[in-house]
């Protein structure tokens, strides 16, 4: 999961999934925090503040945004399911971290890979489950 797990290492990393989206996370600790996803800032990446939050809820659930500047690689997927993956690692790695964070992660979710996905079509229907309109003659 990380290849770095000690406090003082130069970086934790860790990987989140969500739907056809994988998002490959790597917290490094300093002084300043930056979050640049795909090369861009995360404001102009996630263009949408719900987006932005979803991204960055596990900072704010355990008040260490300060702390780190996140560079993430996210690919696949939309753009909401984009979000949840990387909240899904950025979870993962601040249990890298500090395994007491573990807890309150957890009962947030955060932890849990959603394993929601879309259905696949089946033949004889239009969609997953919907079937062609029926005509009694």
């Amino acid at each position: 999961m990380a290849t770095k797990t000690n406090k003082d290492a130069r970086y934790i990393e860790a990987v989140g999934r969500r739907k056809t989206a994988i998002a490959r996370v790597r917290l490094t600790p300093s002084a300043r925090s930056a979050v640049i996803i795909n090369g861009k800032d995360i404001n102009v990446y996630f263009d949408t503040e719900p987006l932005r939050i979803t991204a960055l809820e596990p900072f704010l659930k355990v008040t260490l945004a300060t702390q780190f500047t996140v560079s993430a690689t996210v690919r696949g997927g939309g753009i909401a399911g984009q979000a949840t993956a990387v909240r899904h690692a950025i979870s993962r790695a601040l249990t890298e971290y500090d395994h007491e964070l573990r807890t309150p992660l957890k009962r947030e979710g955060f932890l849990k890979r959603d394993p929601r996905a879309k259905e696949r079509r089946k033949f004889g229907l239009k969609k997953a489950r919907k079937s062609p309109q029926w005509s009694k003659r």
